[in-house]
């Protein structure tokens, strides 16, 4: 008797330890799904799968994304021009002093490119956007000419991509002795540039393969949740919990707080459930996770206050 109640206590506190570490695993990925970071990757997928007529819808416009673009530009500016200008010394075997000067020439072509996205896309925010009220011919061929301009922007930015790494890791001369500075500031930029290029593959990781597995793990619609629609921790905190007992007369299969309407089992002696504000009760496993998604009630859907 004595081993068969410690390893029963045992296996209740397994059950216990696993259902907090649940608990707060589930809470984690419903704060991550509503985290402005991963909204915002949710949308660069739809607009990268779906129809980009508007430009204003691109998140890439977004002023945020603008201010981070440009701060990265402005990084880079300064800091390949100090490297650049403190290594005179330096004979690297081929010409990588052109690589970066070209490099920084293309951002420099950026800027423009950049206030054009920020002031296009404010006009198409605001419904004012010349294109969508027949403008001029002038403004559309402005349109036109510009985004040529940052198509041939990316397309050289790609080449040099390819044509630094051939210079830089080409190890049959051995130079990096000669020049470590600008060897250093060229295995940076080209990293940096590998990450942006491996953004697409990685949104897709993410978003089509981490994401709907630990959704089935959980059973939870990351892509579902949203600010707007699921409850918060505290409103969930708010409302009443408790364990559930068995009534001392028959069931009556008719009614319907005999059984949680979600999973369509009954409650049994000690399970815990909850009751939203319109006094309807559910397991509480089952409506969290309901509530995450749509704070309203599963059977009336009245919304939580």
């Amino acid at each position: 008797m004595p081993a068969a109640s410690s390893s029963a206590a045992a296996t209740a506190g397994t059950s216990r330890g696993g259902g907090r570490v649940s608990a707060f695993t589930m809470r984690a990925v419903a704060r991550m799904s509503r985290a402005r970071w991963f909204i915002f990757l949710r949308r660069v997928y739809q607009y990268q799968n779906g129809p980009r007529s508007d430009l204003g819808s691109n998140p890439f416009n977004s002023s945020g994304w603008l201010a981070l673009e440009l701060g990265v530009i402005v990084a880079q500016m300064v800091i390949t021009m100090g490297v650049v200008a403190t290594s005179p010394k330096e004979r690297p075997a081929w010409p990588l002093r052109l690589w970066v000067c070209a490099y920084n020439v293309g951002n420099v072509l950026s800027l423009p490119l950049l206030y054009w996205r920020h002031r296009h896309s404010s006009a198409a925010g605001r419904g004012d956007d010349p294109e969508m009220h027949g403008a001029g011919d002038a403004l559309r061929n402005s349109s036109y000419l510009m985004n040529k301009a940052r198509a041939f922007l990316e397309l050289f930015f790609a080449m040099w991509f390819v044509m630094g790494n051939v210079w830089v890791f080409d190890s049959r001369l051995g130079s990096f002795h000669r020049a470590p500075r600008l060897y250093a500031l060229c295995i940076g930029l080209l990293a940096w540039n590998a990450v942006v290029y491996s953004l697409p593959f990685l949104l897709f990781l993410l978003l089509c393969c981490f994401v709907p597995v630990v959704g089935y793990a959980l059973g939870y619609n990351m892509n579902s949740a949203s600010v707007g629609r699921g409850a918060s921790d505290e409103q969930l905190d708010a409302l009443p919990r408790w364990r559930f007992k068995e009534p001392d007369v028959p069931r009556d299969r008719e009614k319907d707080d005999q059984e949680c309407c979600i999973c369509l089992a009954q409650y049994r002696e000690k399970e815990e459930v909850r009751q939203l504000p319109c006094t309807h009760m559910f397991h509480l496993k089952c409506v969290d996770r309901w509530l995450r998604i749509i704070s309203s009630c599963p059977l009336c859907k009245q919304e939580l206050s």
